[in-house]
């Protein structure tokens, strides 16, 4: 898990990216396509066509760095609005990081008592 600081925004740019794509055009493709600054400290998550790989741009103020992930199965769960970035919590990326329906979490049922 990536540790996520404080006060850090993370934003899912929506619909689907080339995975194909490296740190230098992923950020160009911050800059362009969602109008944010690469180099502002937030971490841009991007997903590509089948769903499986979510990759994570982030730079901490010395460096840029790039995260992958591939789920064995499923899916990661994105949003359907197509263009354009939206904003989720750190706990919420760690939701989707996870493969869990980050929009609505559900809480597994606790047993009251045992036996």
């Amino acid at each position: 898990m990536i540790p996520v600081p404080s006060g850090v925004r993370v934003w899912l740019a929506t619909g689907v990216t080339d995975m194909r794509r490296g740190m230098n055009t992923l950020a160009l493709q911050v800059q362009q396509d969602l109008g944010r600054d690469p180099h502002a400290g937030d971490l841009f998550v991007f997903r590509g066509r089948k769903g499986d790989l979510v990759k994570i741009l982030w730079h901490d103020g010395l460096g840029t760095s790039l995260y992958a992930k591939r789920l064995e199965r499923g899916r990661f769960p994105w949003p359907s609005t197509a263009g354009g970035a939206v904003s989720i919590s750190a706990a919420q990326l760690g939701y989707l990081l996870e493969g869990i329906e980050w929009r609505n979490p559900v809480r597994t049922w606790r047993p009251l008592r045992a036996g």
